[in-house]
């Protein structure tokens, strides 16, 4: 699965972005978009995440799909 398609989701995906990252809130999500610069964005903010760790974990979420 590409972005574009989980973008296009987004309200779908939501909900296992939550269950994947439950330091993110509602919020968080409803401000993400769908937008994986902001999702990438939000990790680092939540987690502490450096980027190129913010950009696997979404990679991995992907993968999943």
């Amino acid at each position: 699965m590409n972005w574009d398609q989980i973008e296009g989701n987004w309200k779908q995906f939501k909900g296992e972005a939550q269950t994947q990252w439950g330091k993110l809130t509602d919020d968080d999500l409803d401000r993400v978009e769908g937008n994986r610069a902001k999702l990438e964005g939000k990790l680092q903010e939540r987690y502490g995440y450096a980027k190129d760790e913010a950009q696997r974990e979404v990679d991995s979420f992907m993968e999943k799909r």
